[in-house]
């Protein structure tokens, strides 16, 4: 399992609502949470396997900025 972090502009729980079948539907994706109370509300993402662009594509699908955190 592979863990990313990201920063979002997801910033309330209509946010979340409104991205959370975007993140479901991805089949490698086995947890996510939104840190709405970090400034930068980053978004970890636990993969089973694959890259982060899967994460990248469906947030941006979903109306939202994302920029992965390297390290």
């Amino acid at each position: 399992m592979n863990t990313y972090r990201f920063k979002t502009n997801i910033n309330c729980a209509s946010c979340i609502k409104a991205v959370t079948s975007f993140l479901n539907e991805i089949d490698e994706v086995d947890s996510w949470r939104v840190d709405t109370d970090s400034p930068d509300k980053i978004l970890v993402v636990v993969l089973d396997e694959g890259g982060p662009e899967v994460v990248v594509n469906a947030v941006k699908n979903a109306g939202f900025f994302v920029d992965i955190i390297p390290g």
